[in-house]
Formats: C-alpha cells, sequence, structure tokens
C-alpha cells in the first residue's frame, strides 16, 4: 500500500513537471498573447513580466511553482490574476456530470455491444469499429444535424438543463465503449469455447444459465480495469466533447488556456487530470482484487 502510495505521488509528480517544461518550449507566453489583444508598451511588458516571475530562469520558476504546489497552491493565471484552484472549482460540475454520465453510457453500450458481438452478431461488430475509428468530432457533428438540426430533438448546444447533456454525453461514451466492448467480446469469444463451458453443457446446464453465470462473470471481469484506462481517453474526449457542444466545463477552460498559454491554469487541469486518473484505477484495481480471487493471491 505504502508503495503504491509513492508510486502515484511520482506519477503526479512527473506528469505536472512534463507539462511545466513542455509549455515553457512553446514559442511566446501569456504575456505576448495579451499583446496581441491589445497593445502594451515595451516597459509595460517588461514590468507585467516581471511581476509574474517569468523574468526568472526556468529553474527557477519550476522550484517556486513546485513549492507551492506542496503547500496546495495551484497559482494565479497569468491573464486575470485569480487563482487556478477557483478557476477549475468553478468548472468542475459540469465537466463531471458530463464525464460521469458518459462513462455509465459507455458501459452500457460496451457491455451490450460486446456480449452481442461475442456472439456473433455483425451489427454490433460494425458498431464497434464505428465508434473506435471515427474521430468525436466527425459523430458530434452527425449527432447535432440528424438529433436537433433534422429531428429537432435536443439542443444544439449549452450546459444547462437535462436535454443539454443527451447528446454530449451520448457521442462521448459510444467512443468510450469501443474499446470496453471490443474486449468484452475477446473475452465472450474466449470464454465460449473454454472447457468448463461445455462441462457445464454436459451437465444440462441451459444456455441462459451458462451464459449468466459462466460467460459473463469471467468475461466482464477484465473490462474494469478497461474502464478505468478509458478514463484518459474520456476526460481528453471532454475537451473535444465541450468545445464542439458549447458547453461550460474544465475542457473548455483547458482549450483556452493553451491558446493563450497561460502556464498556471494549464498545469493545474493537467495535475488534476492526473489525480483523477489514478484514483480511477486505484479503485478499478481494488474492484478487480476483490472480485478475482486469483488477484488477490
Amino acid at each position: 500500500m505504502i508503495k503504491q502510495v509513492f508510486a502515484g505521488l511520482a506519477v503526479l509528480w512527473l506528469a505536472a513537471t512534463l507539462v511545466f517544461f513542455a509549455l515553457r518550449l512553446l514559442p511566446g507566453d501569456a504575456i505576448s498573447a495579451q499583446i496581441s489583444e491589445g497593445g502594451l508598451s515595451a516597459a509595460q511588458i517588461a514590468e507585467r513580466r516581471a511581476a509574474l516571475g517569468l523574468d526568472r530562469p526556468v529553474l527557477m520558476q519550476y522550484g517556486h511553482w513546485l513549492a507551492g504546489l506542496l503547500s496546495g497552491d495551484l497559482g494565479m493565471s497569468l491573464l486575470d490574476s485569480r487563482p487556478v484552484t477557483e478557476i477549475v472549482g468553478q468548472q468542475l460540475a459540469p465537466t463531471l456530470a458530463l464525464a460521469v454520465s458518459a462513462l455509465l453510457t459507455a458501459i452500457i453500450l460496451g457491455s451490450g455491444l460486446g456480449i452481442a458481438a461475442g456472439l456473433g452478431m455483425e451489427s454490433a461488430r460494425l458498431v464497434l469499429t464505428l465508434a473506435l475509428s471515427a474521430p468525436i468530432y466527425w459523430t458530434g457533428t452527425l449527432a447535432i444535424w440528424l438529433f436537433a438540426v433534422v429531428l429537432d430533438w435536443l439542443p444544439t448546444s449549452g450546459g444547462s438543463g437535462t436535454g443539454s447533456l443527451v447528446l454530449p454525453s451520448l457521442v462521448l461514451g459510444l467512443h468510450t465503449a469501443g474499446s470496453i466492448g471490443r474486449v468484452i467480446a475477446a473475452n465472450v469469444n474466449a470464454t465460449l469455447d473454454a472447457d468448463f463451458i461445455l462441462t457445464a453443457r454436459m451437465k444440462g446446464l441451459t444456455e441462459r444459465s451458462i451464459m449468466g453465470r459462466h460467460v459473463l462473470r469471467v468475461s466482464l471481469l477484465p473490462a474494469v480495469n478497461v474502464v478505468a484506462l478509458q478514463a484518459g481517453f474520456l476526460l481528453s474526449g471532454v475537451v473535444i466533447t465541450e468545445t464542439l457542444f458549447l458547453r461550460p466545463g474544465v475542457g473548455r477552460v483547458l482549450l483556452d488556456a493553451v491558446l493563450r498559454q497561460d502556464y498556471p491554469v494549464v498545469q493545474g487541469i493537467a495535475l488534476w487530470i492526473a489525480l483523477v486518473y489514478l484514483a480511477v484505477n486505484t479503485a478499478a484495481d481494488v474492484i478487480v482484487r476483490q472480485l478475482d480471487p486469483r488477484v488477490a493471491a
């Protein structure tokens, strides 16, 4: 347990460090972005950079930021001087609502399509292939055109009300379901040919009983880790989905912060994503250990 804690902290530190130095490799900075929006004199630019500490050596900036991070301070936005924790906190609720609803959609769709594909249903395999290969923005645009423009069933954009959550959840959930369904389908195929399934049939068990008590129980277990691994895809997909559907959330804030090179905001959101990813995968490991005695042993 102690090793896992230290390993998790090392992952968080590595993710934060990589993002910190990667951002500094980009040409320009947040002050340059401000110049393009409003004319600033050379003296004002130099004064603003000095006030934000951007004139210091990169290693000194890193040490200052790391010291603040250890004390729970993610820093201040370079553009509006607001605390990063406040910026992320204000946008957290709509992003979590989208991520959780998309994950539930992915589990339901992935399980259903995976079982159907494992049993030989070609249409289910086709949907899984589409979910894995088609870009999110293409599927999202098609969904908006069909369900919002042609059928006029759902709103095209926004973040208020349950209706505005349906389309983005379905789009993001469908793409997340692809990997889940593919693993389940492969496991169903393999389990159906296993010796203990033949033994169960020889004992006279019905196909329904064999599927429920043996095939699905064995085939769905590996999907737990896949669901956890898809958390990373889900969080990255939130950026595209929130932008496409004009929803408020951490994803849109991240995209805006990257474009305007607001370093502390990008670093704070990247750290938050790494923390969520780590927490989900840790929870998945605990669940698998509880459900599978072979792993626990």
